[in-house]
């Protein structure tokens, strides 16, 4: 089952019929693909710390890591949240897990995926749902790729948008039933 916070400053108030002015909305998603029982409430509670109110996590079995849980909770908040959850769960090194905030008007979206051979990664992300890679970090790219190091650039991109964290967590992604969530990863 999946779980829905909604912790925008205004929920409240629309909730009690009024109505807010505060425009700094965003939504995202929270996978915790993989996480042992007995860490799974010190999550909890470090979301908690996140959003300012006790989460309720609906645990499933992880039947691709024995002895782990799985969980997605839906989050509305104020802009940035990925980035505070992504950086209250990075310090449970044995988890894996994705955090997404969808772009929004004059903002891009973010994804950070993290797990414990590969550590965190954080793209960028589209309006299309696409990661992008900015000039920046291509022309860093470009400056260190040699012809004569064994420098590999289309090894280099793909740690850029992501492709062995995707790989790692591909089959945490699709072990359960019932998931309502589906990666595609080519678009024809």
């Amino acid at each position: 089952m999946t779980v829905v916070i909604d912790v925008r400053s205004d929920a409240r108030e629309r909730a009690r019929g009024g109505v807010s002015a505060d425009a700094a909305h965003s939504r995202g998603v929270l996978f915790v693909h993989s996480c042992s029982s007995a860490v799974a409430p010190h999550v909890a509670w470090a979301l908690a710390r996140v959003f300012g109110e006790t989460v309720d996590v609906d645990w499933a079995p992880q039947p691709v890591a024995p002895g782990n849980v799985r969980a997605e909770i839906i989050w509305h908040g104020p802009a940035g949240t990925a980035s505070r959850i992504a950086s209250a769960l990075v310090a449970f090194s044995t988890i894996r897990f994705e955090v997404t905030e969808d772009p929004g008007e004059g903002v891009e979206g973010e994804r950070y995926a993290v797990t414990p051979n590969l550590g965190l990664f954080r793209g960028t992300i589209g309006s299309h749902g696409d990661v992008l890679v900015h000039e920046d970090r291509l022309r860093n790219l470009l400056v260190g790729a040699r012809a004569d190091d064994g420098s590999n650039i289309a090894d280099e991109i793909s740690r850029l948008i992501g492709t062995p964290w995707d790989e790692e967590l591909e089959p945490f992604r699709v072990a359960h039933e019932g998931s309502t969530v589906r990666v595609l990863h080519e678009v024809v």
